[in-house]
């Protein structure tokens, strides 16, 4: 029985193998972008990480003071939106 098991798993190992022979060749054969700095990709790279922060801050606090009583909240607030101001 723990034969079978392991030529089960040798088998998969293998299937595994070629499945990534097959699609590495692949993945190194296509040309380059002609432009790779978009002014157009930064500046929405740059909008989003932006967002991101600012979601950042109330989704600590929300999170912290949802641990917390209801009488206690506020102090859970004050420390997750203190740091980045």
């Amino acid at each position: 029985m723990r034969i079978e098991s392991l030529k089960k798993a040798g088998f998969a190992t293998l299937a595994g193998a070629g499945m990534l022979a097959m699609t590495a060749g692949a993945a190194f054969a296509a040309d380059a972008p002609k432009d790779p700095l978009n002014s157009g990709d930064t500046a929405w790279m740059l909008t989003s990480s932006a967002l991101v922060l600012m979601m950042t801050i109330p989704g600590l606090a929300l999170f912290y003071g949802g641990m917390v009583r209801k009488k206690n909240v506020l102090r859970p607030w004050r420390k997750a939106s203190a740091p980045p101001a």
